[in-house]
């Protein structure tokens, strides 16, 4: 079937070209046509431009959608997700209220170990359910792809439970999800004292059985001052690497340890949080193909710095956002907040920001050439803005829903006034 939205008063993010990135200087750039209509047939974006060059020669074939004076935004990609889990972490929020870190609330047995213990007596149908809600949403507010970690079994029946669940996800929404194996994401109690023993199990029982079932797309590991160090990292991204699972590290959250370059020099597709950075850790990025992914709302949750993306940019490294959700650090996943707090408290402007969110971080999860941008033949995964005066007007106006129909791979999955009338 062909959809044709005409009447757009702004269709963002256009490009012609082959760039699955966007570097320093790069990111400001923003293509928008002014005045503009787009046809999309099936899954796949088929044409674009002005109104005035709109040349239709079977107009009966064509469903018409009148977007009347509102912009069209390439949806928002996901990079780094924990959708599935069991339970909430409502109580170590208040924790933290009253003066606990992070840090200590882990000591004491919750945080992840918490998930760990809550996911441990849920089935999966449970954590289907509740998972599928909650992306569902993200749905509703402009995601169209994402990733999703496991990490909250932290044992061989936990992780395949958790990526089982993943996968069943994968294979009954519609927008595209990776899979990510994190069994390195916290020691359980009962390897506290033998850490080696841990990575032991990760390497040679559980990494065999998920790409036995064909679990998992890349592979992650918390790797952090108190958690991962840098050389059981290694250990984890070169078994994956191995297995053709490519890494996408959380690192740099709490501690810069050398950590960027040694996910760098395992060929990691993405670092990820980055809020201590060292000079070291940014030259490690300079000619790699990794990409940083910075997580603003992870930061205003916990009351941490922020990463430092300005910089990043100004020395010409690509920068991705992500949401982080989860039940612990993040508890939202809504990127229109994602790109708003970027802008606020990261200084990135409105282009930076959406390039960020769209195309480099489609990038992240190796979507970017099926994803992230208004281009001819890309998915027809995209966004109708509420009427608002500017796509600036996201980041500036952080508070509210700014969309009003969502469109993941040519499917309605959000239908606002436009659809309606």
């Amino acid at each position: 079937m062909k959809l044709l939205f005409k009447n757009i008063k702004g269709l963002v993010g256009v490009r012609e070209d082959k760039k699955l990135l966007l570097k320093g200087d790069e990111m400001k750039s923003l293509s928008v046509i002014e005045d503009a209509f787009l046809l999309t047939e099936n899954e796949e974006i088929l044409e674009y431009g002005k109104m005035d060059d709109l040349l239709i020669d079977d107009w009966n074939e064509l469903q018409i959608i009148d977007v009347d004076g509102r912009f069209i935004l390439p949806g928002f990609i996901d990079s780094h997700t924990h959708v599935v889990w069991a339970g909430n972490r409502e109580s170590e929020f208040v924790d933290r209220i009253n003066g606990l870190s992070y840090e200590e609330i882990a000591n004491r047995g919750g945080g992840i170990l918490n998930s760990a213990m809550k996911l441990s007596n849920t089935s999966e149908d449970e954590l289907y359910k509740n998972a599928k809600t909650r992306i569902e949403e993200l749905m509703s507010l402009g995601t169209v792809a994402l990733e999703i970690k496991s990490g909250y079994g932290l044992s061989i029946e936990g992780e395949l439970k958790m990526l089982r669940v993943i996968k069943r996800l994968k294979e009954t929404l519609p927008l595209p999800i990776k899979a990510t194996f994190l069994g390195a994401h916290a020691f359980p109690m009962k390897f506290r004292d033998d850490q080696d023993a841990y990575i032991d199990l990760i390497i040679n029982e559980m990494l065999p059985a998920i790409v036995k079932e064909g679990l998992a797309d890349y592979i992650d590991a918390f790797l952090e001052t108190g958690y991962f160090s840098v050389a059981q990292t290694e250990r984890v991204m070169e078994a994956g690497n191995k297995y053709g699972l490519r890494a996408k590290i959380h690192v740099n959250q709490f501690t810069a340890i050398g950590g960027v370059k040694a996910a760098v020099d395992n060929d990691a597709l993405s670092v990820d949080h980055l809020e201590e950075m060292n000079n070291d850790d940014f030259e490690a990025l300079k000619n790699s193909k990794t990409m940083p992914v910075v997580l603003p709302n992870c930061s205003f949750f916990l009351s941490i710095p922020y990463a430092p993306a300005r910089r990043m940019i100004d020395e010409g490294l690509p920068v991705a956002l992500a949401s982080d959700y989860n039940p612990g650090s993040t508890p939202s996943g809504n990127m229109q907040q994602v790109v708003a707090t970027a802008c606020i408290k990261m200084k990135l402007n409105p282009e930076e920001a959406i390039n960020a969110a769209t195309l480099n971080a489609a990038y992240a999860i190796e979507l970017s050439e099926s994803h992230g941008s208004i281009t001819k033949g890309k998915k027809a995964s995209f966004f109708v803005t509420k009427k608002i005066d500017s796509y600036s007007f996201i980041p500036y106006a952080f508070g509210s829903d700014h969309i009003d129909s969502v469109i993941v791979k040519g499917s309605v999955v959000r239908k606002g006034e436009i659809l309606d009338a």
